[in-house]
């Protein structure tokens, strides 16, 4: 249910009715509501399973970068990064470990530009490098969306 309300949240602050509105409802966060999946919603509803913490964490990373909030997309990406390695043994499956071997990988980026973000303004190169990161994060979390891994903890 808190995955829901989240989600809900995104994109009220995305409708033509919100004064936050940069660009035309539609972007990734109706993109990220599609590609949840119903296996994965009905689950949530029905109690069967919970969402993980990097989920709603990597969502918000991209609902701050879809809104050109570089900074805060890099806060929120290095701690749903953690989180992503610490519920790794929930998003294991095939195809999965060359992108959360990347991730790990990746760590010391990430932590580099939510660094730079707490300095200031982030540069192209680091900018560039957390959109790649968010994006493996969600390649990840489609993965399971999609393939319904609902168990495990």
């Amino acid at each position: 249910m808190k995955r829901l309300v989240l989600l809900l949240a995104i994109l009220e602050s995305r409708s033509p009715f919100s004064e936050s509105i940069d660009r035309p409802l539609g972007g990734s966060a109706l993109a990220a509501i599609a590609r949840l999946g119903l296996r994965s919603m009905a689950a949530l509803l029905g109690l069967r399973d919970t969402a993980l913490a990097c989920e709603e964490l990597v969502l918000r990373a991209r609902a701050d970068s879809d809104a050109g909030r570089g900074r805060e997309a890099a806060l929120q990406l290095r701690v749903g990064l953690e989180a992503l390695l610490a519920e790794r043994k929930r998003l294991t499956g095939h195809g999965q470990e060359p992108d959360l071997d990347e991730l790990a990988g990746r760590r010391g980026i990430t932590g580099e530009a939510a660094n730079e973000a707490l300095q200031g303004r982030l540069s192209a190169e680091r900018e560039r490098e957390v959109e790649e990161t968010l994006a493996i994060c969600e390649r990840v979390l489609r993965r399971r969306a999609a393939h319904g891994w609902e168990t495990g903890g």
